[in-house]
């Protein structure tokens, strides 16, 4: 399908202005788009792009009905329920109703700090991620994905100007690596989601960990909409989407779905919204999507309420409809 170190030797050229085919691939080879530009994709060279919600607002507890329900909502892609590690009835029952109904689980969360100050809690979090990385190659899901973390004594994620700096980097490395290696997974990787304020906060950035973890437990959840953090990013998240897919595209395993607009103020501030009352463009992601070669599932996340998920999903859809990518099985 692709050669990572080959794709590493063309890496440094990606950001160039011109969009170079990263795989060794001919239904993407032929798909070409320009950046900065909306695309239309070339059609027949396209697979299905799993679409699911972080929440269905249904209940897990009878894993059957659970995955019935998703599918009876046009997902075909779910986020890990609750689950101990040490529960195999339950995970088997999971694994069992997921494929029974032709999903995939995207991810098991662990939302901790990774940089939290105290060495106690420190290493209960590191703890807590591996036993997620671990539940996640149980139930088959894409990966376990945390945040990077953050040195700011107020909020796990809150800003602070040594979460960009080259120790987070040094230290971001070696925790991906500890929890890598003690888990070992067979199907499932360990993916930092990008944060505006907090590495890996550009597809270059992305890379580099990449590179730096050296890891074949490591891949990538994208989340583009986290990497807007400026104006030219937000007016050129077109450009910016076809970077982070050339970039990053054999190390992609999953991608979350919302909108982004601009909300006017003294200063800048961007909102999440729901899909199709910002300016994402939603076009271009779900046709880089269905031109991987791996199947990565889009996860609609941070909605309000069910009707705000129902919301999303219908205009995906009608996106994807409009340039002929399919999104439901």
């Amino acid at each position: 399908m692709y050669n990572r170190r080959n794709f590493l030797k063309i890496s440094a050229a990606l950001t160039s202005g011109l969009v170079v085919a990263p795989f060794h691939n001919k239904s993407f080879a032929n798909n070409s788009m320009q950046v900065g530009a909306r695309t239309t994709p070339v059609l027949g060279q396209m697979k299905p792009v799993r679409v699911g919600a972080a929440s269905m607002y249904i209940s897990d507890a009878d894993p059957d009905a659970w995955a019935k329900n998703a599918r009876e909502l046009q997902y075909r892609a779910v986020n890990a329920p609750d689950v101990s590690i040490n529960d195999t009835a339950r995970i088997k029952a999971i694994c069992e109703a997921v494929e029974r109904y032709d999903l995939v689980i995207a991810q098991v969360g662990r939302w901790v700090n990774l940089l939290d100050a105290d060495p106690v809690k420190r290493k209960a979090n590191i703890d807590a991620v591996t036993e997620g990385l671990a539940l996640a190659d149980e139930l088959n899901a894409k990966c376990c994905i945390d945040i990077v973390g953050s040195y700011n004594p107020e909020s796990w994620d809150g800003p602070h100007p040594k979460n960009v700096s080259e120790e987070c980097f040094e230290i971001a490395v070696e925790t991906a690596r500890k929890i890598i290696d003690a888990v070992k997974p067979k199907r499932a990787v360990f993916a930092y989601e990008m944060m505006g304020w907090i590495i890996p906060d550009s597809p270059e950035s992305s890379l580099r960990l990449i590179q730096a973890i050296d890891r074949k437990g490591y891949g990538v959840n994208l989340d583009i909409y986290n990497m807007i953090n400026s104006p030219d990013k937000f007016w050129n998240n077109t450009r910016l989407i076809n970077e982070t897919f050339n970039m990053l595209g054999p190390w992609i395993v999953g991608a979350h779905a919302k909108d982004l607009r601009w909300q006017q103020e003294r200063n800048i501030r961007f909102v999440e919204c729901p899909i199709g009352e910002g300016e994402f463009d939603h076009a271009t992601m779900l046709n880089r999507l269905a031109t991987l070669p791996q199947d990565v599932p889009l996860i609609i996340e941070h909605m309000r309420n069910r009707e705000e998920y129902l919301k999303c999903r219908d205009n995906l859809f009608k996106v994807a409809s409009e340039i002929g990518v399919s999104v439901s099985g």
